[in-house]
């Protein structure tokens, strides 16, 4: 199933792209699944109709609902404490009941992880269209699935697990399952569900649609997203230009605006592929106004005239390894930011793992295998590739001759 998340600053008008988008794969025959994120109802007041957590059709073929955080997170922790009762009555703990929970911070997005796995399940429909929260959420969301993983991975090594059968006889003892057991169950069951949506949002039928009103602070908005998600490795399909005000405005009030969206669609054009969706003079409500947007559809971006591998959805985000050692005796590790800037930009070698600081986003990597026996030799940026340098350390390298 073809995943597209849709994300901008707020107020960009993301939500009724993200309708638009749905309602225009449906109309083209796609089985769609719409999901909203907001806790209040925003899709529901752009469709025109109450969205609720349970699944309904908003039109053929286009199936909405909207997440519901808090019941999640009820479920969870009544899970939780079942699965950890016999530690909790040795604690004499009180559990909590789930009339008392309310959600903590987080709830939101496990909830939008979790649905983002159970929706790419095989089952009735062949899109998902995600409306995201605003652009700075969205991308410390798209980021949890691999940094809760690594934590949880440090944390808990799995290596820790080798001693697991002496377990029961050591908790018959005791006289009580040791803590550690559930403790150690629960994490890899986390980590079961946290790598299924890694592996949804790795997946190159998934891509990251952008939503912005051409203007400064629209352009700065999609400068910080485009480098917060090309850090992550996620991949982008069009940037859609919302609001956009008609052209030969030059004698009205409106001339000022015009020549600032004018520009600001001129730049974008340079490095993005841009869908302007024209001002309807009105907020867009229900099917016919959402028609009207003529958003971009699902499968935006090159025809399938251009050649198979157009055609079969975005392409896959690579951080190519070059091997420049019969020249220069390095390998360098390619890596594309679109955006960096040379003066936000720090690396630090920890191990096997970089951490690469871009702006205000930080990511840690593992180094590819052949990497691992090097050692850091130097890195620039350019074009909007940082390029880092890798000298092979004799002690590790294998020698030749």
């Amino acid at each position: 199933m073809r995943t597209l998340l849709i994300t901008g600053p707020g107020g960009s008008g993301r939500t009724t792209v993200a309708a638009a988008t749905a309602h225009a794969a449906a109309r083209a025959g796609v089985r769609t699944l719409l999901l909203g994120t907001d806790r209040t109802d925003t899709l529901g007041a752009v469709l025109g109709a109450p969205v609720g957590p349970e699944p309904s059709e908003a039109a053929p073929r286009l199936t909405v609902r909207r997440l519901d955080a808090d019941e999640d997170f009820r479920t969870d922790l009544a899970a939780l404490q079942d699965r950890a009762s016999s530690a909790l009555d040795l604690l004499g703990a009180s559990r909590l009941d789930p009339e008392e929970l309310t959600p903590l911070p987080g709830a939101g997005e496990l909830a939008l992880l979790r649905a983002l796995r159970d929706a790419a399940l095989p089952g009735t429909h062949d899109l998902l269209v995600v409306d995201l929260p605003p652009v700075p959420r969205a991308l410390d969301l798209l980021a949890l699935p691999e940094e809760l993983r690594r934590y949880l991975r440090r944390l808990l090594p799995p290596e820790r697990q080798a001693a697991r059968a002496l377990r029961p006889v050591l908790g018959r003892l005791a006289g009580v399952p040791l803590p550690a057991e559930w403790l150690y169950e629960t994490a890899a069951r986390l980590d079961l569900q946290l790598a299924a949506a890694e592996t949804v949002l790795a997946d190159r039928g998934t891509a990251v649609r952008l939503v912005a009103e051409p203007g400064p602070a629209g352009a700065d908005a999609v400068r910080t997203a485009t480098l917060g998600l090309a850090l992550r490795g996620l991949r982008t399909d069009v940037l859609v230009a919302t609001r956009v005000l008609p052209e030969g405005a030059e004698d009205s009030w409106l001339a000022g605006p015009v020549a600032q969206q004018r520009k600001a669609l001129a730049e974008w054009r340079e490095t993005h592929d841009v869908r302007p969706v024209a001002h309807l003079g009105r907020d867009p409500r229900g099917a016919d106004d959402l028609a009207a947007l003529a958003v971009p559809g699902a499968d935006a971006g090159p025809s399938a005239a251009e050649g198979p591998s157009a055609a079969e959805g975005p392409s896959a985000v690579e951080w190519p390894v070059t091997d420049s050692l019969a020249d220069d005796g390095v390998l360098v590790w390619h890596i594309p930011l679109p955006g960096a800037r040379r003066k936000e930009l720090d690396l630090i070698r920890r191990g096997d793992e970089l951490v690469v600081t871009a702006g205000p986003f930080r990511r840690t990597v593992p180094l590819p295998s052949a990497l691992r026996r090097c050692t850091v030799d130097g890195a620039a940026l350019r074009e909007g590739e940082l390029r880092i340098r890798f000298r092979p350390d004799p002690r590790l390298w294998p020698r030749t001759g």
